[in-house]
């Protein structure tokens, strides 16, 4: 899967970036139909400790399928994002072959 990604207002570290497509990449055993990705990292200006956002949006054939989780570090946003994803695709699939 093709899988762009953004970090604003700071540059993420490869093993980051590396984290996140291998966590997406998972999601391609779930549905292989999954066009392309695009992971967005920010760091927000919440009070607390969960102050890190991934939003990661997948194109599917007939959808796009969103998330956006927050947390104290980028790797469990991204987890947290990845296994809504994962529900969301299960769900798509499903529909898809109800029709």
């Amino acid at each position: 899967m093709k899988v762009q990604m953004h970090s604003v207002h700071f540059d993420a570290d490869q093993k980051l970036l590396d984290f996140i497509q291998k966590r997406l990449d998972k999601l391609e055993t779930f549905y292989d139909r999954v066009t392309e990705g695009e992971v967005i990292l920010k760091l927000n200006n919440k009070d607390g400790i969960d102050n890190k956002t991934v939003e990661i949006k997948l194109l599917v054939p007939g959808a796009t399928l969103f998330s956006q989780e927050d947390a104290a570090s980028f790797e469990a946003a991204a987890d947290a994002a990845a296994d809504s994803l994962k529900r969301q695709i299960t769900k798509h699939k499903e529909k898809i072959m109800s029709h």
